[in-house]
């Protein structure tokens, strides 16, 4: 009988260092709409004290206008985890080995459907690691009007077929 490593080895679909070549786009076709719990729950698990997350009769006090209008702001870095978890095809074999440049462009609330895509923008091979390649990604995150949310640079390591981490 095969091992559970071996099962998930071959139940995995996400490309090998080789198949990574800049240029290459990956869009997840689905998307996660977030919800008030979801921001909220998000917010005090990190311990974030912004009540813009989480205190409605704040928001209506302080955040009356555009694009606010009262309602409670979802989580930056929520946003973020939600753009990346969509793109984690890409990185599925691999691993993350940091997020650089995160820029939010829009503001994301209750109700709001996040899309991701992401971008190879450079590919090498490790030098401490061989048989692994070192990837940084674009990722990009829009709503459901198709307004940019959010971009960031996020690098991984990716085996190169027939390697594995010794």
């Amino acid at each position: 009988m095969e091992d559970y490593g071996s099962l998930v080895e071959r139940a995995l679909s996400g490309p090998y260092f080789e198949d990574l070549k800049p240029g290459l786009r990956y869009r997840n076709p689905l998307g996660r709409t977030v919800t008030d719990v979801d921001n909220i729950w998000f917010t005090l698990l990190t311990s974030n004290v912004n009540p813009i997350h989480f205190d409605k009769g704040y928001t209506e006090k302080n955040y009356p206008g555009e694009p606010f209008k009262g309602r409670l702001v979802v989580n930056g870095l929520l946003t973020l985890s939600i753009a990346i978890g969509l793109t984690t095809h890409l990185s599925s074999r691999g691993f993350m080995l940091g997020i650089e440049n995160v820029k939010f462009h829009k503001p994301v609330f209750s109700g709001d459907t996040i899309y991701a895509e992401a971008e190879v923008i450079e590919a090498r091979e490790s030098k401490s690691r061989p048989g692994f390649g070192i990837v940084k990604l674009r990722i990009r995150a829009y709503n459901q009007n198709n307004d940019l949310l959010l971009e960031c640079d996020r690098t991984i390591m990716v085996p190169k077929k027939g390697h594995r981490w010794a």
